[in-house]
This record gives structure tokens, C-alpha cells and sequence, in this order.
């Protein structure tokens, strides 16, 4: 295989080296999802990728700067997507189902990424390079909160409404999910968000 940037001997065309990171990136991910990001070494990167682990050098100078990528650009596109639905005309109604259905699809998409947030924003929060996951927390606390809040001010919600209790359950439920959906499976992400929707606006009393 050739490496990254370097031109194919059988004239096959050129290997780009950020298609290479891509490359990269998502094996990097699988492995901090399955062993933890500190159980999973620069020598098991590049062991799954078939490389040696100084040509891993050559596109990123450590462990640390691919969970940063990794982390970085999947919150960047998942809140932008939440971002749309605050700011769209739909209903109160329809912006939370929106955004459950937003969720589930990130977590069918991207479990690699939601398990490792889910698994290592802590521990990564200490240093200081990450302090934005602290940051992305907030603005996840906040989406939902909006979007509750709107719902009881527009009669959609009760208005006795505990709305950080009734957050603080959206989060638990919701992106633990990662730790038993599996893509493929007998429910689709879309039908698991519509479940999810069902129970948190209408209930499960007959």
C-alpha cells in the first residue's frame, strides 16, 4: 500500500493524504471505542492500519491529537444540526422529535464517536487541549433545555414541568443508547427515536 501522498507504481493514480488520515482517524476510533483510549497505543494504530508506527507520525504527532480530531469534528457537525432545529419555524413539538431523531442517527452513524465521548470526556477533560468538551456539555444542556422550555411555554409541555430534571433524563437515556444499539439490527435508528419520542411526550399509561 502505498503511503500517503505517494504516486501508485502501476500508474493507479495518487493516494491523498487526507483520505489516508480519514483512513486513519477511523480506525483510531474503533480502537478507543472498544480498549479505551488509554489502553489503545500508537503501536495498535498502526498495527490495524498495517503500518509502521513512525509512518503514523507522519500524519499526526500523537494519540492525543487524533481524539481531538475525532471528537472535535463530530460535535462540530452533530451541533451544527441541533443549531438548524433551534432555529427552524417548526413547532415546539416537532423541534424535539427533531432532535431525538438527530441523536439516534449520530449514534447509528457515529458510535465510535459517541462512545468515546461517552467513555472518555472525563478523563480527557483534564487536560487542557480538551477543555472544550466541558464546553460542548454546556451547549448540549442548553439545546435541550431550549427546546423543553419552548415546549411549556407554547402549552406543547405541562407547565409544572421539571425541565432540568426532565433534561437530565433526556441525557441518560439517550446516549447510553450507544452501549446497546447495533445497526443492523431489528430496530432502526429512526424506529428507536420514535419510540423514544412516544414515551418522553405521550407516555406509556394505556
Amino acid at each position: 500500500m502505498p503511503e500517503s501522498g505517494a504516486r501508485s507504481r502501476n500508474g493507479g493514480g495518487t493516494t491523498t493524504s487526507g483520505a489516508r488520515r480519514t483512513e486513519l482517524l477511523a480506525i483510531a476510533a474503533r480502537l478507543f471505542a472498544d480498549k479505551g483510549f488509554r489502553n489503545t497505543t500508537v503501536r495498535d494504530i498502526a498495527d490495524a492500519a498495517g503500518i509502521q508506527s513512525g509512518s503514523l507520525y507522519h500524519h499526526f504527532d500523537s494519540k492525543e491529537s487524533m481524539v481531538d480530531e475525532i471528537l472535535s469534528v463530530f460535535q462540530t457537525e452533530l451541533f451544527a444540526r441541533y443549531e438548524e432545529i433551534l432555529g427552524s419555524d417548526d413547532d415546539a413539538r416537532s423541534k424535539l422529535e427533531r432532535a431525538f431523531r438527530v441523536s439516534f442517527e449520530a449514534i447509528e452513524n457515529n458510535p465510535a464517536e459517541v462512545a468515546i465521548f461517552q467513555n472518555e470526556a472525563d478523563y480527557l477533560g483534564t487536560f487542557p487541549r480538551f477543555g472544550y468538551l466541558a464546553d460542548r456539555n454546556a451547549q448540549s444542556r442548553q439545546v435541550w433545555v431550549t427546546l423543553l422550555e419552548e415546549g411549556v411555554a407554547t402549552g406543547m409541555l405541562r407547565d409544572d414541568l421539571d425541565v432540568t430534571l426532565t433534561y437530565r433524563f433526556i441525557r441518560d437515556t439517550v446516549w447510553v443508547a450507544v452501549r446497546w444499539y447495533r445497526p443492523g439490527g431489528g430496530l432502526t435508528h429512526t424506529d428507536v427515536a420514535d419510540q423514544y419520542v412516544r414515551i418522553l411526550l405521550d407516555g406509556i399509561a394505556k
